[in-house]
């Protein structure tokens, strides 16, 4: 790897760029990123001068998708929804619910470990 340098009066300053990437952090992204940032400080910071800190925020909130999707879909097997057309209330309660359950699940698991 070459440096360039630019002089800063009696000093040269190392040119040092991060990529810049245009990636959007979802909700489950920024909650590790706050996390990590409040709590994990030495991961923090390794993740941010390696330059993967973006990599692990995208990766973690695209893990954090699907697995709500899985616990939620096998919640639905276990205790399935009122008629969506009959009840319309009690169903959109009802998958709320078990979204807020698998929602705690991956949070505890995966974004605050």
């Amino acid at each position: 790897m070459e440096l360039t340098y630019t002089p800063k009066g009696d000093y040269l300053i190392p040119d040092l760029m991060l990529p810049e990437e245009e990636t959007h952090i979802g909700k489950y992204g920024m909650l590790r990123k706050t996390y990590l940032k409040n709590h994990r400080k030495g991961m923090y910071a390794s993740l941010m001068l390696s330059g993967k800190l973006m990599e692990h925020l995208t990766e973690t909130d695209r893990t954090a998708r699907e697995h709500i999707g899985r616990i939620t879909a096998k919640l639905l097997e276990s205790s399935p929804a009122p008629d969506k057309a009959d009840d319309p209330m009690g169903w959109t309660g009802h998958m709320n619910s078990l979204n807020h359950q698998a929602e705690e699940t991956v949070l505890a698991e995966l974004i605050y470990r």
